[in-house]
């Protein structure tokens, strides 16, 4: 029997970066669970593949193209209750070590991405002020603890400081308009992943898992089934929080 406080039936949702590898999945069960979904990425889905799927074109880094696809869903749907960001921008020098990465790099990333969510949080936060509703923020456990980097070690691969930098802004992003909006019903969470398995080198998903409490990488429904719980009522007394989805990678 389905249980009512996850049903999103007659809700408006907005995903950003819907078409990227957790943002299909949070898509895909948004609309299991009976929501109207908004693909808001720089790509178009598959729209035939739901009658309540629909496709908004945006780059989050852009005010001006957040601001005209907002009211334009307004005006099509008469609502939207629930906002997630999920989209990932950055640039082509992303992924060098360290001591190599240029501050213009720096700058154009937190600008593109945490700046990004800033734009889309607040533009959706205000068109909520009248019936309230929930945003959720994508962040990461290494917004929260700091890298292992011997796990990256006899790769290409490494975190970028960038990205650290980043999604720990989010998280205090969201912790503060989660006080400031509260007065209007609307809340606001991030949800912070740990590694999610992705083709990365065998050698990397080894010491991974092997780190890991639970003994395996993360999966996108592993994310989605967290996106889903404070999207619908179940959540309703959640707000400010930041909900860590790890396998247990960040206990010790």
């Amino acid at each position: 029997m389905k249980n009512d406080i996850f049903s999103l039936e007659g809700k408006v949702a907005v995903v950003t970066g819907g078409n990227g590898l957790i943002g299909r999945e949070i898509v895909r069960l948004l609309l299991q669970a009976g929501a109207t979904v908004y693909v808001a990425d720089t790509k178009r889905p598959d729209t035939a593949a739901s009658d309540k799927l629909r496709y908004a074109p945006i780059d989050i880094s852009s005010e001006k193209s957040v601001n005209r696809f907002i009211p334009a869903i307004l005006k099509k749907d008469g609502r939207m209750d629930i906002f997630v960001n999920c989209a990932y921008p950055y640039t082509n020098d992303w992924g060098k070590t360290f001591e190599k990465i240029e501050f213009n790099s720096w700058k154009t990333n937190v600008n593109n991405h945490m700046g990004g969510y800033f734009i889309c949080a607040r533009a959706a936060a205000e068109a909520m002020k009248k019936r309230g509703g929930s945003i959720i923020n994508i962040a990461s456990i290494y917004g929260v603890v700091a890298p292992d980097f011997s796990i990256y070690e006899g790769t290409t691969m490494t975190m970028p400081g960038a990205y650290a930098a980043i999604k720990s802004g989010i998280i205090g992003m969201s912790r503060y308009m989660a006080s400031y909006y509260a007065p209007y019903k609307i809340r606001v969470n991030s949800v912070s992943p740990g590694g999610i398995r992705d083709k990365q080198p065998v050698s990397f998903i080894k010491k991974y898992e092997k780190r890991t409490p639970l003994g395996r990488m993360g999966t996108p429904a592993d994310v989605a089934a967290a996106v889903l719980y404070l999207s619908a009522d179940a959540s309703s007394y959640v707000t400010g929080q930041n909900i860590i989805v790890d396998g247990g990678w960040t206990i010790r």
